[in-house]
């Protein structure tokens, strides 16, 4: 790998309902690799993970809409099926017949929403602590987050520690890192997420029978797709989730035609960030076939 696919280059795509979003790209040679993120992270969450592949595949990650450096969707479209079509938008934009995807939480599901509607472009598939049916533990406490009335902070240090209590195993120097891609200073000398304060505002007001209903279809959906995956698939759960169970993650793998799982030991819902060395050789063991 040369020196400069440590450095990503930033373009801007174009993707669904008018919007534009924010890309990095570490690598421009080889099978297209898209890394997606999930709620309230970056494309910059893959910073450990992607000059791994840089060598073998055009390695890219996406700010989601309403996260980073992407677009804000002025009518609120943060549902899966949305950001599948941004997915769609960008591959086609970039003139991508076939590629690996690689989707973390939020971003597994939009990964398997988007292979769904695509199964002739799927050359491979990487699922990370997400799926069709998740834990309620982990959705209560994601549903949390997303709540919070204030997101700014009166520094950077001060939402470290805020990622400190989210994410207990990291190092710190992971979360020095989060927390200088998420934020940006705001005129009044606070700073701010990029994310988009009414990202999963709009579900918040539904009521229960909503909420199911919502669920219970996009479970379906998401397990249709699951069954017809026409490609090699990873299903990556870390060991202490609690987004992800082991029955789930089981269900999964037999689910799928050409399916396996991984565990990450030392490592909660965020694989990545808990312990980064431990997915990196996972990915890369995947997607180099070793």
């Amino acid at each position: 790998m040369s020196k400069n696919e440590d450095v990503p280059r930033s373009l801007r795509l174009s993707a669904a309902d008018g919007l534009t979003l924010h890309a990095l790209e570490w690598s421009r040679e080889g099978t297209p690799l898209l890394f997606l993120h999930g709620y309230s992270n970056d494309a910059h969450v893959w910073d450990s993970a992607a000059p791994a592949l840089a060598s073998h595949y055009r390695t890219l990650a996406l700010d989601m809409r309403g996260h980073g450096d992407s677009d804000r969707d002025e009518d609120g479209r943060y549902d899966h099926l949305s950001m599948a079509r941004d997915v769609e938008a960008v591959v086609a934009s970039l003139g991508i017949e076939r590629l690996v995807v690689v989707g973390f939480s939020m971003g597994g599901r939009v990964a398997l929403r988007f292979a769904g509607r695509n199964p002739e472009k799927m050359a491979g598939l990487v699922i990370v602590d997400s799926g069709p049916d998740l834990d309620e533990r982990g959705v209560s406490r994601i549903s949390g987050e997303m709540q919070r009335a204030d997101w700014s902070f009166a520094s950077i240090e001060e939402y470290e520690m805020v990622l400190a209590r989210n994410y207990p195993a990291a190092k710190p120097k992971t979360l020095a890192s989060i927390a200088r891609t998420t934020t940006r200073q705001r005129p009044d000398g606070r700073y701010e997420l990029k994310l988009d304060p009414q990202f999963g505002r709009g579900r918040a007001k539904w009521s229960a029978e909503e909420a199911a209903e919502w669920s219970a279809k996009e479970s379906a959906a998401l397990w249709d797709a699951l069954r017809s995956m026409p490609c090699p698939t990873l299903v990556v759960r870390g060991a202490a989730s609690d987004v992800l169970s082991a029955d789930a993650a089981d269900a999964m793998e037999e689910a799928l035609p050409k399916g396996s799982l991984a565990v990450v030991p030392q490592a909660g819902h965020s694989v990545m960030i808990d312990n980064p060395d431990g997915f990196r050789a996972t990915l890369v063991s995947f997607a180099l076939g070793e």
